[in-house]
């Protein structure tokens, strides 16, 4: 008897795809990173992508300040810092605040593989703390205020909201003068380097230290004066503490100084010849009180 045979179509091999990408896979054992599909194929900048796989490759310790980036990456110091700033609000890159035992306060950076999960505890050392959450209190019935009554709705619309965000200042419509003394401050100490949203406000306060006659290195030289070896908050609030008070506008050239007082010319007394100070000619004090006790001539 013949063998069974179906007439039913063989499948086709799918082989290599006819356009796209063809990945050629090798295992690798060592010197390699893992990293999220949703990380890697992040929509938006090629930078901040680059940046997250470059942190996720760097060992614990490693400084991944924006001084550092720049070092390793030919991209300049505003793109740097978006990227950083772009991962810190997705939730992949956190920068705490903690005190070390001897008191001192210290920024730490941790990077996520996954945004919100919890760092890994070391095994060397003391299990990592966990994030403080402050208690929700609930209200007691005595101290809930009563409903307030109903207002109309023509009142409402009437009514100012009590606080509104303020929206974020152009960098196009700052002054020119002013951005280039702020652009300028990072050659001075690297360390002072603003984004675009800084400069635009901190900008009007410079304008107004240019205006009451400042020089623009007399207003590098107050800004970088005597800073503080570390910064435990942005160069920005730096800045803008120095640039709180408005200094006392110059006196237009050509103004009169104000009259000081009167200086009495230096007279020879008429009786001794000696120097002495008066509004009017005639003898000094010591002539005048001889006269005074010399006796009476008939």
């Amino acid at each position: 008897m013949a063998d069974p045979q179906s007439n039913a179509p063989l499948r086709a091999s799918a082989g290599p795809p006819t356009s796209g990408v063809i990945h050629v896979r090798t295992r690798l054992t060592a010197d390699f990173t893992v990293i999220s599909n949703a990380l890697a194929q992040r929509r938006g900048s090629a930078v901040t992508v680059g940046v997250a796989a470059y942190i996720l490759s760097l060992p614990d310790g490693t400084p991944v300040t924006i001084t550092a980036l720049c070092e390793h990456f030919s991209e300049g110091e505003i793109l740097i810092s978006r990227a950083l700033r772009e991962l810190e609000e997705a939730g992949y890159l956190e920068r705490r605040r903690e005190r070390t035992p001897t008191g001192q306060v210290r920024t730490r950076t941790y990077f996520y593989d996954v945004p919100g999960g919890a760092p890994e505890p070391d095994p060397d050392g003391p299990p990592e703390p966990p994030r403080p959450r402050r208690p929700r209190k609930r209200p007691d019935a005595a101290s809930v205020p009563p409903p307030s009554p109903a207002v109309p709705e023509t009142a409402q619309a009437s009514t100012p909201p009590e606080a509104e965000t303020p929206a974020p200042v152009p960098l196009a419509d700052a002054d020119p003068k002013a951005i280039a003394v702020l652009a300028a401050l990072h050659r001075v100490d690297p360390r002072l380097v603003l984004t675009e949203q800084e400069a635009a406000r901190l900008a009007p306060a410079v304008t107004r230290w240019l205006a009451a006659g400042l020089l623009p290195t007399q207003i590098t030289d107050h800004l970088t004066a005597r800073l503080p070896d570390h910064f435990l908050t942005r160069p920005a609030g730096i800045l803008a503490y120095r640039l709180k008070e408005t200094p006392l506008s110059a006196p237009a050239r050509g103004a009169e100084p104000p009259a000081g007082p009167a200086v009495v010319p230096m007279r020879n007394c008429d009786g001794c010849d000696r120097g002495f100070r008066a509004a009017q000619p005639g003898r000094c004090r010591d002539c005048r009180r001889a006269e005074e006790h010399l006796p009476a001539t008939a």
